[in-house]
């Protein structure tokens, strides 16, 4: 079978591969790639371990083909920390021990990334249900939802506010 170049944005940077055309996202990014920060886990699309975000929005990566992400921007776990600083989701998941075995804390940090950007304060409730596509085997998803409470609480507030 014959390839297909594809051409995206992965964290910032551009980048353009041959690859076979039934390649899946996570495994283009673990496997070509070696970004090993998103996690392929159940290969069915229940867990949620392999999100990233595609445009902005979470994505489960083990359903969408290389192919399709071609001429779009991913965000991996590996792109959210900026010039050596933790973004406020990542320094949240830490002050609230909102990772137990880490498995899934990526593809949480990354939909708790988009929730934030849409949405700066959101309640419990709609920390809750932005994660709910995900498995986290190892908690009770308190811990999970005051990590994202503390980031919303401590992310820059959104340039309008600055400015006014």
């Amino acid at each position: 079978m014959s390839g297909v170049q594809v051409k995206m944005t992965i964290n910032g940077e551009e980048v353009v591969r041959d690859v076979e055309p039934r390649m899946l996202l996570v495994h283009f990014l673990r496997d070509e790639l070696d970004m090993t920060g998103t996690h392929w886990g159940c290969d069915t699309s229940n867990c949620g371990t392999c999100v990233v975000q595609m445009d902005g929005e979470p994505v489960k990566s083990c359903t969408v083909l290389t192919a399709m992400a071609s001429g779009h921007d991913i965000l991996t776990v590996e792109g959210l920390e900026k010039d050596g600083e933790l973004d406020p989701v990542q320094q949240g998941f830490m002050e609230e021990h909102g990772l137990q075995c880490g498995f899934c804390t990526p593809g949480m940090m990354l939909t708790a990334r988009a929730l934030l950007d849409s949405n700066p304060n959101p309640t419990d409730d709609e920390i809750r249900e932005a994660i709910s596509g995900q498995i986290c085997r190892c908690t009770g998803y308190v811990n999970i939802v005051r990590a994202v409470r503390w980031a919303a609480e401590h992310q820059p507030a959104p340039l309008e506010e600055v400015r006014s």
